[in-house]
């Protein structure tokens, strides 16, 4: 069977004139402030793919091309890439939102053990909000590179005492990242608002039906292989089309079970068995996954790839690398941008929130 693949392109902001004469100017892209003008279209048949070029809005929607890359393909990538997003947890789709990074373990690649104890984290938190982050993330184990598993009692002890400690205590939304479907359940018994998963619910048997009886959102991530060996020479056929179609599998699996689109998010895990390479592809295609048909997070924050292309080894002083990736993302509807800087994150949204404003 042949597969086609759209990545929207000449992405700007979008003028009530593009909406108005959208064949020649271009479509809404998702809901957001953005629209886009045409698009790359890829084919897939088994192992070969093809590259077909850009095409504009017009040209997408002439019969002639249409009937040689599949018409009814195209119209349905169309339709996905620019229906708006539904808000998830009453935060609005249509301006990117902030994710703050808590890290309550001793071993995370960036911030590892400095918030030695549930109160630190918890105050923690607490700024990060202060800064602009509408979802708090909090962490009991390190997925880092070269990572080993946590054992099921020590992440409770580390997660539960901050999630119960924020209630009542922030507007923000507060998100579990974990693996296990026990850490998921126990989370959202203590106030948890939603889920982040960098298995894509495939590590625990059991945290599919927890995301769909819980009627909580959850976060799908892509990740090749286990944390402990995923950055051991990772290799694809083709890195955009390969995770594109594992994220869509995973989320027809998470329909299949009960769970709705507008409760999911992909993550198309920057770092999580990439390369360099690999990983600025991704970045670079990053609009294609809109045609998901959910909400994009982005996760770039202070990783590996950034010291590679600045030369910054440590950790915490690529926060410049990391905003420009947020940016990166923004500016192709990313509608999550996950981080520890918040403060710098937020600063730079507000600005470019300002510039698109003041331009449509």
């Amino acid at each position: 069977m042949t597969k086609l693949y759209l990545r929207p392109v000449g992405i700007a902001v979008a003028r009530d004139a593009a909406t108005k004469n959208a064949n020649k100017l271009g479509l809404p892209l998702c809901g957001t402030a953005l629209a886009f003008t045409g698009a790359e279209i890829f084919e897939r048949s088994g192992n070969t793919i093809q590259r077909h070029g850009l095409f504009s809005i017009e040209e997408l929607q002439r019969r002639e091309l249409t009937q040689v890359h599949g018409r009814e393909q195209v119209a349905a990538w169309l339709t996905v890439l620019t229906r708006p997003r539904k808000s998830i947890c009453g935060l609005p789709a249509e301006r990117p939102q902030i994710m703050g990074i808590v890290n309550v373990t001793p071993d995370s690649f960036s911030d590892g053990g400095q918030l030695a104890n549930s109160e630190a984290a918890i105050a923690h938190a607490l700024r990060l909000e202060d800064a602009g982050a509408s979802i708090l993330d909090i962490g009991g184990e390190s997925t880092r590179p070269g990572s080993d598993p946590v054992a099921l009692d020590d992440e409770l002890a580390r997660v539960l005492p901050v999630i119960e400690g924020l209630a009542g205590r922030c507007q923000a939304k507060t998100s579990v990242d974990t693996r296990k479907a026990e850490v998921m359940r126990r989370a959202i018994e203590a106030g948890a608002d939603m889920l982040n998963d960098v298995s894509a619910l495939t590590y625990d048997p059991s945290s599919l039906e927890v995301v769909a009886q819980s009627g909580k959102p959850v976060i799908l991530m892509h990740a090749l292989g286990d944390p402990k060996t995923m950055q051991q020479d990772p290799k694809y056929d083709d890195v955009l089309l390969d995770i594109y179609d594992y994220l869509e599998a995973r989320i027809a699996a998470c329909r299949a079970a009960g769970v709705q689109p507008d409760r999911l998010i992909a993550d198309l895990g920057i770092g999580f068995g990439k390369t360099l390479q690999h990983n600025l592809v991704l970045l670079a295609g990053l609009s294609m996954f809109h045609g998901l048909g959910v909400q994009l997070m982005l996760g770039a924050s202070r990783k590996r790839f950034i010291g590679a292309l600045t030369g910054e080894q440590i950790a915490n002083r690529r926060v410049a690398g990391s905003v420009a990736a947020a940016l990166a993302g923004v500016a192709q509807g990313v509608q999550l941008i996950r981080v520890h800087d918040v403060t710098e994150t937020h600063h730079a949204l507000t600005v470019w929130q300002s510039i698109v404003e003041a331009s449509r």
